[in-house]
C-alpha cells in the first residue's frame, strides 16, 4: 500500500498527537496487540482505495487495507509512545479522514492556492512540535552522576528540619449576625450606623492588640518550657477558633516549605525558639527540634525533575534569544502583534514531583490544617 495518505492523515491528526503522553503507558490489562504479527491487517477500509481505480464503478470494490507495522509507524510519528486508548482513537479516525481526503482530491482541492498555503504553515506547526520534542527529550538525558553532581553542589536544598509551630490569629473569630440583628441595623439611621461601624472598627483593633499580646506571652512560655501543644490550643481557644487544634510538628521542613519571611527559623539552634513572626495571617512561633539531610536515594526523582525543566527553560531561552520581530502596527493595529506566548514546558512524569518540590506545609498567610486522627 503506497503511504501519499499520510500526509492528509498527518493533518487531520496533529491535534491527537500533541495530547499524547510523554511517557510511556504500562501495559493495559488484557491488551494482545504485541502477539499481532507485523504484517498482519490491523484496518481495512472498503470503499477507499489506496490508488485511484480505473473507472468509478469499481470504487465501491477498492479497499486500503493498513498493517500493523504501517499503522504503528504513523501512531508512533504522531505520538511516541500512545497508549492502546489512543490507537484506539486513532483508528476511529483514520476511515473517515481518508474517505474525506480522497474526494477532496477528486475535486482538485490539493491544488489550490489555499491548501498550498495551510499545508505550508502546518509543516511549520510538524517541525516546531518535533524540535520541541527533541529538545525535551535532550534536556531528560540525565546521568546519576549529574544527579550526584547536583546534589553535592545543593546541599541546602535537600535539609529537612524538624519544627513545632504555634499559630495565633491574628484576630478573634466574631458571630455572624443573625437575621434579628440585620432587621435592627436596617432600622439605624445614618448617623447610627457610622457609630456602629467606629464601634466594631475599634473592637476589631482592639481584638488584633489582645491576640498579638497572647503571641508575645505565649512565645515567653514556649522559651521556659511549656509544652507547645498546650499553647497552641490556648491560642486558638483564645481566638475563638472553631476548628481542631492543629498539629503543631512540622516533621520535615525544607528551606522552600515555609514564606521567605519565615526563613530565620532555619538559623535556629536545636531546643531554641523563634522571635515572633507576624504576617497577614497572624503570628507565628517556631521551636527548632533537629535538622537531617535527605539521602540522595529520596531526592533522585526531584533531582531529576529540577535538572530537566531547568535544562528546558535554557534551550527554550537561547531558542526565544535567538530572533526577533517588528510588526507594523498600522497593520495589526496598537501594540502590533502583541507578546509572544510562553513556551510551554515538559510536564513531570507520572509519579515524579514537580521541580522542586517538598512535602507540602501550610502556608504562612493561612490557618494551619486541621489535626486528623
Amino acid at each position: 500500500m503506497r503511504m501519499r495518505w499520510l500526509v492528509c492523515v498527518f493533518l487531520g491528526t496533529l491535534a491527537w498527537g500533541q495530547a499524547a503522553q510523554s511517557a510511556p503507558p504500562p501495559p493495559a490489562a488484557g491488551d494482545t496487540s504485541a502477539s499481532v504479527p507485523a504484517d498482519a491487517p490491523v484496518l481495512t477500509i472498503t470503499g477507499v482505495c489506496a490508488e485511484k481505480p480505473a473507472a468509478a464503478s469499481v470504487a465501491a470494490d477498492c479497499k486500503t487495507i493498513i498493517t500493523k507495522a504501517e499503522f504503528e509507524k504513523l501512531a508512533n510519528a504522531l505520538a511516541p509512545n500512545a497508549s492502546p486508548q489512543q490507537k484506539k482513537q486513532l483508528a476511529s479516525v483514520l476511515p473517515r479522514l481518508m474517505a474525506m481526503a480522497n474526494q477532496a482530491k477528486e475535486r482538485g482541492m490539493d491544488q489550490t492556492e489555499q491548501y498550498t498555503q495551510t499545508l505550508e504553515y502546518v509543516k511549520m506547526q510538524v517541525l516546531s512540535n518535533q524540535l520541541q520534542r527533541k529538545l525535551q527529550d535532550e534536556a531528560a538525558d540525565i546521568s546519576d552522576a549529574d544527579i550526584e553532581k547536583y546534589y553535592q553542589d545543593n546541599p541546602d536544598a535537600f535539609e529537612q528540619y524538624n519544627v513545632d509551630r504555634i499559630f495565633v490569629p491574628r484576630t478573634k473569630q466574631i458571630e455572624a449576625e443573625t437575621t434579628e440583628d440585620d432587621d435592627k441595623d436596617a432600622k439605624l439611621t445614618a448617623e447610627q450606623k457610622k457609630a456602629k461601624e467606629e464601634a466594631e472598627k475599634a473592637n476589631a483593633q482592639k481584638n488584633e492588640e489582645a491576640m498579638t499580646q497572647l503571641a508575645d506571652s505565649l512565645r515567653a512560655r514556649a522559651v521556659a518550657g511549656e509544652d507547645i501543644a498546650k499553647l497552641q490550643k490556648e491560642a486558638f481557644d483564645a481566638g475563638g477558633m472553631k476548628i481542631e487544634t492543629p498539629t503543631v510538628n512540622l516533621p520535615s521542613v525544607r528551606h522552600n516549605g515555609l514564606p521567605q519571611p519565615h526563613a530565620a527559623v532555619f538559623d535556629l539552634k536545636p531546643g531554641e525558639i523563634s522571635q515572633v513572626i507576624s504576617d497577614a495571617g497572624g503570628h507565628y512561633i517556631y521551636k527548632m527540634n533537629g535538622k537531617t539531610t535527605m539521602p540522595i536515594d529520596q531526592a533522585k526523582n526531584e533531582i531529576r525533575g529540577k535538572i530537566q525543566t531547568d535544562r528546558m527553560r535554557e534551550k527554550t531561552d537561547k531558542l526565544n534569544a535567538s530572533f526577533s520581530s517588528v510588526s507594523n502596527e498600522a497593520y495589526f493595529g496598537p501594540g502590533g502583534t502583541g507578546p509572544m506566548p510562553p513556551p510551554r514546558m515538559p510536564r513531570p512524569r507520572p509519579g515524579m514531583p514537580a521541580a522542586g518540590g517538598s512535602a507540602a506545609q501550610p502556608s504562612a498567610g493561612q490557618t494551619p490544617a486541621p489535626k486528623k486522627d
